[in-house]
């Protein structure tokens, strides 16, 4: 039987809950995969609530859920440790993304440039989220 860490690994969608400065939690629906040291990792952008809010508290749970962030019944709650990546140490996300999702981060992309294009903002720098499971942060 699997643990909750090597399932959340195989899910397609996980739910992260994070915590907010005055005690309140967020929760988002990701793309995560496994990385070669035996953590997960996702993308999101360096200018996103998430990186945000695990700057300040790294402690993250997380629990698989649907597209659109609805929690699966009786699935475990599995307890991390969250690090903001930047830089190049994106690139090895990016990749293990890209190879757990194929086209769909392919497409998602062009979604982002065509509403880049038409906002015409420039878009936010990329960020990486590693997860390392189990682990937690002094508070």
């Amino acid at each position: 039987m699997n643990s909750p860490q090597a399932s959340v690994a195989a899910e397609k969608y996980v739910a992260i809950t994070t915590t907010k400065r005055n005690g309140d939690t967020v929760t988002s629906p990701v793309w995560i995969a496994a990385l070669p040291d035996g953590s997960l990792g996702f993308t999101t952008d360096l200018d996103s609530g998430k990186v945000k809010r695990i700057r300040n508290f790294p402690n993250v749970t997380l629990q698989p859920c649907s597209a659109r962030g609805a929690v699966t019944a009786g699935s475990a709650i599995v307890h991390a440790r969250a690090t903001v990546l930047t830089g190049d140490e994106v690139v090895p996300v990016q990749a293990a993304i890209k190879a757990k999702y194929g086209f769909m981060v392919t497409a998602m992309g062009a979604m982002y440039s065509v509403r880049e294009f038409f906002s015409r903002k420039p878009g936010a720098a990329p960020a990486a989220i590693r997860l390392e499971l189990g682990a937690t942060a002094e508070p």
